[in-house]
């Protein structure tokens, strides 16, 4: 299992830790959008409204989770986010996420890390696998604090779909289906925004239905 998975997901250790202290400059030159798009986003949303993106079983979150705290925080407190909470600290993590940022993070459920292959979590879990484990959880981290307004604005503005970079350099692609937010990793797997702005001190999460993986060896 650590042979096939680690064939399938492999960053370099440099390129890591720079992706834990900057935002790399392909997301500079990807997702500037924000700042760009800024004056746009209330016409865009006014026009879409983001609980009409999102779809019915989409929701925002409650008004409780607008509080004091950081994004680890938020996954502690968070019960369908226990697995990402362990994968986080197992990564080393916790006190990146506890910075200034500010970062949005796309945080998959226990649930979707349930639908990787059996073995998978445990596998990323130890110790030996660290490196790996990093490149996968970072590539649920962008640059900036982009609610989901930003987002739909952004992707109605771009033609319906939207290219970022996370902190890792892998890239993912945002798009609307129907009244649905999806995101496609760099292998075609999709997760779909099922809890919209959870708003913290050092920016934003949004809960998703899948695990983002980055692309696996000798696919573009």
């Amino acid at each position: 299992m650590e042979r096939t998975f680690t064939r399938k997901v492999t960053v370099a250790t440099a390129a890591l830790a720079l992706a834990l202290t900057s935002a790399t400059a392909s997301f500079a030159d990807d997702c500037n959008w924000k700042k760009n798009q800024e004056a746009s986003a209330t016409h865009q949303t006014a026009a879409a409204p983001i609980t009409a993106v999102m779809g019915a079983t989409a929701k925002h979150a409650s008004a409780s989770t607008y509080a004091s705290g950081t994004i680890i925080d938020a996954a502690v407190g968070t019960p369908d986010l226990s697995t990402l909470t362990a994968a986080v600290k197992a990564a080393g993590l916790v006190e990146t996420l506890q910075g200034p940022g500010p970062f949005t993070v796309f945080a998959p459920t226990n649930a979707a890390f349930d639908a990787l292959p059996d073995g998978t979590v445990a596998t990323l879990l130890k110790p030996e696998n660290k490196a790996m484990l990093t490149s996968i959880l970072t590539s649920h981290v962008v640059a900036g604090n982009l609610s989901a307004a930003d987002i739909v604005a952004a992707v109605d503005a771009n033609g319906g779909k939207l290219t970022v970079t996370t902190i890792s350099g892998a890239k993912l692609k945002v798009m609307k289906y129907g009244d649905t937010l999806k995101i496609k990793d760099e292998n075609g797997g999709k997760s779909k925004v099922e809890i919209a702005d959870i708003t913290k001190s050092n920016g934003t999460v949004h809960v998703i239905s899948g695990v983002l993986l980055p692309k696996s060896d000798g696919h573009s």
